[in-house]
């Protein structure tokens, strides 16, 4: 398995920063580093450049996950081809993930709640709300930490071998 994600929101400086590095402390743990490439992207250019917002980089110091030298990069044309999985964290993400490329020929647009047990209600079915928005880091880092701890455990599943 080698699995190439990227995480997607507005301005790839809150949300999508986040699930990168929190999707990479996994893979770390797991001990599966060289079985995943995973990168985040915005679906606009406005914060192209620009570092993870201090406010989103202070909630994942709270856990221990630094991202440094992450700055903000809108997603290209190339990018469909490249990743295995683009994982948006809103409605809206989704929506302007398929305006931009035209579609999802091949099924690789998903939004990170949706990967979570259709039985947990709380999260799975809605958006990751941007907390640049709301303020609310914490609840966003908790729905994103869910979003990729459930995806994670997904795809290491799908890669065992059946009994």
């Amino acid at each position: 398995m080698n699995r190439k994600i990227l995480f997607v929101c507005h301005g790839n400086i809150c949300r999508s920063p986040m699930a990168e590095f929190i999707f990479k402390r996994l893979v770390r743990r797991a001990e599966l580093e060289s079985q995943f490439e995973v990168a985040s992207a915005g679906t606009s250019d406005e914060e192209a450049g620009n570092p993870v917002y201090p406010m989103a980089k202070r909630t994942l110091a709270e856990h221990g996950i630094g991202c440094p030298g992450k700055t903000a990069r809108q997603i290209t044309a190339d990018d469909y081809g490249y990743y295995d999985m683009i994982v948006g964290m809103d409605e809206a993400n989704f929506r302007n993930l398929f305006r931009f490329f035209g579609g999802d020929p091949e099924g690789k647009i998903s939004l990170l709640l949706d990967h979570t047990p259709k039985s947990d209600t709380a999260h799975h079915g809605r958006g990751v709300e941007d907390p640049w928005y709301t303020r609310k880091f914490s609840i966003a880092y908790e729905d994103i930490t869910v979003g990729c701890t459930a995806l994670f455990e997904k795809l290491i599943a799908d890669e065992r071998p059946a009994c």
